[in-house]
């Protein structure tokens, strides 16, 4: 038993040494985190918000004399206003999207510096002439590490108080991300540090893997022999006294009672850390295969959209939102019939107050959504939503490997479709299947557009990692402060571990090494005195 203790110490003290310094690490950070979130971004909420408003009387190219123009039957169609001119957008999979003119039917080529200067200026709201072009970025920085595809990107420094920089995509023809003082400072406050997320590192994605997997793992087995230790250096006395049962003075002594008070919180972070890096086969099980396309049934005509009428865009914008703009119009496919998806914003430019806002809350599923109201293009009324009998049919026949269970409206969050602060859309539709991996497929009724697919092994996934890493249950994540007040109390606890261990790593470290200098420098002397008398 002797022998055991003294071996948990050992190993207990000398992982310590290095791991309690990233553990320091990870909990600072992750104070900033909770707050700030992740790397700067641009979600699709944050792009409608700060783009242009559509200028329907521009438009004199319908649909149909885009398709014509396009050559091709293309998946996908947007309208949205590029350097305040209408364009449509046709994406591609793994290739740029192709763009034609709404007002003049000619096709956008790639972007030039000045104009990628412009749709900057446009989207952050300052004058063209403070954006200094830096060149194009063929290989990510440390602000584009998170969007590879992006690239090539117009870099831009701006002459303003925040210090901003923008990039933007001359292929697509919109901002890929932008950054300011605060944002970058936060960025290297939390995130950064917290994923190991350094460029040159990052850049090599197995070793950053690597580091991340095995500093997590060990720190795992740092935590757990702690834990271990906690029972087996506790005393038995009698008559009982907690003072006299705590082996320990000191600073030592608040290491063991914190350490054993906050050691397994301190374990599941560090267990769910590691398994947002997905090391295990089984967090890459896959539930049922789901034709994407199955509300489509067909597919996307752009000749059975009719040319765009100014007054009757307008009205529809008046009818809804006497303030709403709006910025996108996506064509969409559904039951066999046009739609339009217009997308709207109550304010016309991405003001400065939310320009720091470079992330959402965490969520398990989507991110914030932009105002939107769907159109039927054929009568251009506003479809409230889609049956759900026929929602959950067709997906239920499109699938023959499995059969419906259960269906449900959801009102409210579940488990597994939830954000914070309540900004998903509701109601949902969840549709069970009897497959052996239990799939559960989330559709939105309003839009007929699947949302998501969790089996069995993603939500024991969501439980191991988001539950432990983040705690978002739901008896206090959406009562906040609550969860706050909680996470911040669990944070300080495990910081304090952390910190505590590092001081004595250190002070052993320092001790170590002068013991094994010395006995270097005795050994030399007594060689040099041997040969002497020689």
């Amino acid at each position: 038993m002797r022998a055991f203790k003294t071996l948990l110490i050992l190993s207990h003290r000398y992982i310590g040494i290095p791991l309690s310094f990233v553990f320091v690490v990870w909990f600072l950070s992750a104070f900033v985190m909770i707050y700030a979130g992740g790397m700067p971004r641009i979600t699709d909420a944050m792009r409608i918000e700060g783009a242009s408003s559509l200028e329907f009387d521009k438009i004199t190219v319908s649909p149909r004399q885009a398709l014509g123009l396009l050559g091709y039957t293309p998946y996908e169609a947007r309208l949205r206003s590029v350097l305040d001119r209408p364009v449509y957008e046709f994406p591609e999979l793994r290739y740029p999207s192709t763009f034609i003119w709404a007002d003049d039917g000619e096709f956008l080529n790639e972007l030039t510096p000045e104009q990628g200067a412009q749709i900057a200026s446009d989207f952050l709201d300052l004058p063209v002439e403070q954006f200094v072009y830096e060149g194009l970025i063929n290989q990510a920085d440390q602000w584009t590490i998170a969007i590879p595809n992006e690239l090539p990107l117009f870099k831009y420094r701006v002459d303003d108080e925040y210090a901003t920089q923008a990039y933007v995509s001359p292929a697509n023809a919109r901002v890929a991300v932008y950054t300011t003082r605060q944002s970058r400072l936060l960025a290297w406050l939390g995130t950064i540090p917290h994923w190991f997320y350094f460029a040159d590192l990052r850049a090599n994605q197995p070793l950053w893997y690597d580091i991340v997997v095995w500093s997590s793992g060990i720190g795992c087995l740092l935590a757990l022999l702690g834990l271990i230790m906690s029972f087996t250096q506790w005393r038995k006395v009698r008559p009982f006294s907690i003072s006299k049962a705590i082996p320990y003075k000191g600073m030592m002594r608040w290491h063991y009672i914190l350490g054993t008070v906050f050691g397994f919180f301190v374990l599941t972070w560090a267990f769910s850390g590691m398994l947002s890096m997905e090391p295990f086969a089984w967090s890459d099980a896959r539930g049922l295969a789901v034709d994407e396309g199955v509300y489509q049934e067909g597919v996307l005509d752009m000749a059975a959209f009719p040319a765009f009428d100014a007054q009757q865009w307008q009205s529809l914008v008046d009818t809804e939102n006497p303030e709403a703009l709006i910025k996108e119009v996506d064509f969409r496919w559904l039951g066999g019939a046009p739609f339009y998806l217009a997308s709207y914003s109550d304010n016309s430019a991405l003001d400065m107050d939310k320009r720091d806002r470079l992330h959402q809350p965490y969520n398990i599923i989507g991110q914030l959504e932009s105002n939107s109201v769907l159109i039927e293009a054929e009568n251009f009324q506003p479809k409230e939503a889609f049956d759900i009998d026929e929602l959950v049919s067709k997906l239920d026949a499109s699938i023959e490997e499995a059969d419906v269970v259960d269906s449900v409206l959801l009102t409210q969050y579940d488990d597994y479709y939830y954000s914070r602060n309540n900004q998903l859309s509701l109601p949902v539709l969840r549709i069970k299947f009897n497959d052996p991996a239990q799939s559960w497929i989330y559709v939105d009724p309003r839009k007929s557009e699947l949302l998501s697919l969790v089996h069995k092994y993603s939500r024991v996934e969501r439980w191991l990692y988001s539950g432990l890493h983040s705690l978002d249950f739901a008896f206090w994540y959406h009562k906040r402060p609550l969860w706050d007040l909680g996470v911040i109390l669990l944070l300080t606890g495990g910081l304090m571990v952390s910190l505590i261990g590092l001081y004595f790593g250190l002070r052993r470290l320092k001790s170590d090494v002068a013991f094994l200098f010395g006995k270097i420098n005795r050994s030399g002397k007594s060689q040099g005195v041997s040969g002497a008398t020689h």
